[in-house]
């Protein structure tokens, strides 16, 4: 799951859907530096991510990538879900997805100053371009696959692998039609989970 998916797993709580994005950018134990709900949503995002790696769905699509992409499988398998929850958007929620999108940017907006760099720049360009609104189109993955690549030490030209995705779009989409439900099932639990929870759990990454 990526950026749009762990916000909308977060619920409707902003502060919880600000921490659903922050688990991307914010590492190691939380010790009450953010504000409770924003670690919730951190603590969350964690979760989930613990939960999908261990999916079958999950373990079959990755298997189906090839070398030298099967490294970075877990990053394109990222990006098409996000595509398909945008895509397929008016099944998950009654909000239009433009609307959901831009209201949690200002959302977000309250927090800049606190925020890591990597979140800022996230803050900065985010509505100008459209960013979670835009993995509803599968020709925008391109792009992100590119910026992606050229954050590694040694750059890597993920665009080049989006083929396949391509290749097994259909079955990708099926997977995820299959496993999304559960994911939101078990994000709602772990959700109420740590509201109710007296702390939030120590909890690196």
């Amino acid at each position: 799951m990526n950026y749009l998916a762990h916000i909308y797993l977060s619920g409707s709580e902003p502060s919880t859907k600000v921490g659903g994005l922050l688990g991307d950018f914010v590492k190691g134990p939380l010790h009450g530096e953010w504000h409770r709900d924003i670690e919730i949503g951190i603590a969350l995002h964690r979760k989930i991510d613990t939960y999908v790696d261990q999916l079958p769905e999950v373990h079959t699509a990755l298997a189906r990538f090839e070398s030298p992409y099967r490294r970075f499988a877990g990053i394109y398998l990222d990006l098409c879900f996000d595509h398909f929850l945008a895509h397929q958007w008016q099944d998950y929620h009654h909000q239009p997805l433009a609307r959901y999108c831009q209201d949690f940017y200002h959302q977000l907006t309250p927090h800049y100053e606190q925020l890591p760099a990597r979140a800022k720049h996230f803050c900065d360009v985010a509505p100008k371009v459209g960013w979670l609104e835009g993995y509803a189109t599968f020709s925008n993955l391109e792009p992100m696959l590119r910026n992606i690549g050229r954050r590694f030490k040694k750059p890597v030209r993920l665009d080049k692998g989006l083929f396949l995705l391509q290749r097994d779009y259909h079955q990708l989409s099926q997977e995820f039609s299959q496993l999304f439900p559960r994911v939101i099932a078990f994000a709602d639990e772990q959700r109420q989970h740590l509201q109710h929870a007296n702390s939030i759990p120590i909890h690196q990454q």
